[in-house]
C-alpha cells in the first residue's frame, strides 16, 4: 500500500518523487483513480526539484484537460490557497494520509450491484420478440408427418415457443406442415434453428427443408 501525506510540502513531494521513480503512473500501467486522487492533493507542478513528480503531474494534467476542455472563467484560486483547498480532502483520510488501495466499501458494492441489476433488467425488458410462420417440407409422400411434427417440436431452447400447426397438401399426395413459432430475438436465431437443428440429424430423417413464410415483430 502506498501512502502519501502533506503533498503541499517538500517532504511530502519527496515521498511522491521516490515512489514515481521508473513509473509513469502512481499505480498500474495506465491512469487510474489513484492518480486523480494524488493529483488533487498536489497544489501545482512540483518543478525541476522533483523531476519524476513533475513529469507525472504534467501527464495527469494533460489527461484531465483533455476530458474537461474549456477555460475556467468562474473560479480563480490565488497563490497559496491550493494547500487549504486540499485540506478537506485530506481530512477525509485517516491521519491526513491517502490510502490508494483501500477496500471497496459495502455501500460501493451495493450501489454497483444495483446498477448492474438495473442495467440487466432494462436490457431484458427491451428484448423484442418475433412471430414466425414456417413451412416444413417432408422428403416424399411416404414420410410419417406425425413423426415429422414430433421431431420438429422436440427442439427446445430458451426463447423458443412452438405454436399451432396444420398439414397443407402440395400435390402428388405430398403434404407440408405449416407451423407457428414465437422467438425472443436476443436468444434465438431462426437461421441457426433451421440449419443447426431442423435440417440436421436426426430430424432430417423426416424434414427435407424449411421455409419462412412470414416473419413479424411483436
Amino acid at each position: 500500500m502506498a501512502v502519501f501525506s502533506d503533498l503541499h510540502t517538500a517532504d511530502g513531494l519527496k515521498t511522491l518523487e521516490a515512489h514515481l521513480a521508473g513509473k509513469t503512473y502512481v499505480s498500474g500501467d495506465a491512469i487510474t483513480k489513484d492518480d486523480i486522487k494524488v493529483f488533487a492533493a498536489v497544489p501545482s507542478n512540483p518543478g525541476a526539484e522533483f523531476p519524476n513528480a513533475a513529469r507525472w503531474y504534467e501527464t495527469i494534467s494533460a489527461a484531465v484537460a483533455s476530458r474537461f476542455p474549456g477555460k475556467a472563467v468562474v473560479v480563480n484560486l490565488p497563490a497559496g490557497s491550493a494547500p487549504a483547498a486540499a485540506a478537506p480532502a485530506a481530512e477525509a483520510e485517516d491521519d491526513d494520509d491517502l490510502d490508494l488501495f483501500g477496500d471497496e466499501t459495502e455501500e460501493d458494492k451495493k450501489a454497483a450491484d444495483e446498477r448492474a441489476a438495473a442495467k440487466a433488467s432494462s436490457k431484458k425488458k427491451e428484448s423484442g420478440k418475433s412471430s414466425i410462420l414456417m413451412d416444413v417440407k417432408p422428403w416424399d409422400d411416404e414420410t410419417d408427418m406425425k413423426k415429422l411434427e414430433e421431431a420438429v417440436r422436440s427442439v427446445q431452447m430458451e426463447g423458443l415457443t412452438w405454436g399451432a400447426s396444420k398439414l397443407v397438401p402440395v400435390g402428388y399426395g405430398i403434404k407440408k406442415m405449416t407451423i407457428m413459432l414465437t422467438i425472443v430475438d436476443d436468444l434465438v436465431s431462426v437461421d441457426s434453428l433451421i440449419e443447426d437443428h431442423l435440417t440436421e440429424e436426426p430430424i432430417n430423417e423426416y424434414v427435407q427443408s424449411c421455409d419462412i413464410v412470414a416473419f413479424n415483430k411483436i
